[in-house]
């Protein structure tokens, strides 16, 4: 254990934020063994402390946080430096320059960014309806969406419209098994709003579908896994995408973040040439 760096995540919120700081930056270096002690909802000194007197047993301590409260945080970097912990604050220098470009003073409010405003219920509209219209469902109120995502089965629709979904906006998604599964609304107005098609390769269709199939315990779908059949279907797909004109991505090598980024950005795309 000698070698595993002790990673002390701490937060005066729940901790969402730095969780994602910290999966960006281990992904920067290849060789790194940790364990991760997560600290959520952090806001006296004496919690800090705790903290600290544990971290202070381990040699390979290293200490994350974000907390707003200047008075906490300058508790927590004077008590670690006292103790040789490194100790690194990913807010603060960002809220103080913020502060002074913006001319105004931060709130420093825990919690500030899940304040119940009128974004955040848009973002909880905007999953209710993702959900509501996953796989085909309600395909009759397609024109509400601000996204909708076509593809054959196992292209990463249903987890590329839940993050979309948390980014805030409505998606529906549609299995596409041939173009006349494609709803008459759609096909008559293909640019009723931002459609996007996701592709990928056939090979790792196949895989994709076996584990499905081994999943659900089915073996008697065997169109449903032939690699033949699903070239077929793949190639089918991307002339349909052709045909209405809507963008298409290959997911093959892309993760549900990096597909929702490009998806994201040709919305912003579809929705400057509607204005």
């Amino acid at each position: 254990m000698s070698n595993t760096y002790q990673i002390y995540l701490i937060s005066d919120s729940t901790g969402e934020t730095l969780d994602r700081i910290f999966l960006a930056l281990k992904a920067q270096f290849l060789n790194i063994k940790y364990k991760v002690h997560s600290y959520s909802f952090t806001r006296t000194e004496n919690q800090i402390l705790k903290i600290l007197v544990d971290a202070e047993k381990n040699t390979n301590a290293i200490i994350l946080y974000t907390i707003v409260d200047n008075n906490l945080a300058k508790y927590l970097a004077n008590v670690s430096e006292d103790k040789n912990i490194p100790c690194f604050g990913v807010l603060g220098n960002l809220i103080l320059n913020f502060s002074k470009i913006l001319n105004q003073k931060a709130t420093h409010e825990p919690s500030g960014q899940h304040i119940l405003n009128e974004e955040y219920y848009e973002r909880i509209e905007a999953i209710q309806f993702t959900m509501n219209h996953d796989d085909g469902n309600l395909i009759n109120e397609a024109h509400k969406s601000d996204i909708i995502l076509v593809g054959v089965s196992r292209t990463s629709k249903t987890p590329t419209s839940i993050y979309l979904a948390n980014k805030g906006y409505k998606t529906t998604n549609i299995p596409l098994v041939n173009e006349n599964s494609l709803p008459e609304a759609l096909k008559k107005n293909p640019n009723m709003t931002c459609v996007v098609g996701l592709s990928t390769e056939p090979e790792r269709l196949v895989d994709l579908r076996k584990n499905r199939m081994n999943t659900l315990r089915e073996t008697e779908n065997i169109k449903y896994t032939d690699l033949e059949n699903i070239r077929k279907e793949v190639i089918n797909a991307k002339k349909t995408f052709q045909k209405y004109k809507w963008p298409f991505i290959d997911v093959t090598r892309k993760s549900v973040e990096e597909t929702a980024a490009s998806i994201i950005k040709i919305h912003e795309i579809y929705s400057n040439n509607v204005k």
